[in-house]
């Protein structure tokens, strides 16, 4: 599994890479068919100060392409709410791909 941590208008810190990859690793115990997680961590500027915060990953497993993003106040929140995002998308992912491999069906003559 290639893990790439990027971060726009913020510099990613070693706490801060740590944490996330704690967090995705749920996804690859749920899943070991995870071929590359990209992440990106942006800091927008806007006046407000709500959901300033965005984290965004794209997960390619294998035949599909999964994405999520999430906005928050706080970046380890965003950060929370994406791995919930994942984790369900790559579990329903996961029951789809499992539920094709059922007895096929006897035909009558």
């Amino acid at each position: 599994m290639n893990l790439t941590i990027s971060g726009h208008h913020l510099d990613v810190t070693p706490a801060l890479r740590g944490y996330v990859t704690t967090k995705l690793e749920r996804i690859s115990r749920h899943f070991d068919q995870v071929v590359d997680i990209k992440v990106l961590l942006t800091v927008d500027n806007l006046k407000e100060k709500d959901m300033r915060q965005k984290a965004e990953c794209n997960i390619h497993v294998k035949g599909k392409d999964l994405f999520a993003e999430c906005a928050h106040a706080d970046l380890y929140a965003a950060v929370d709410e994406l791995t919930d995002k994942l984790d369900r998308q790559v579990l329903r992912y996961k029951g789809k791909s499992q539920d094709h491999h059922h007895e096929p069906a006897k035909r009558m003559m």
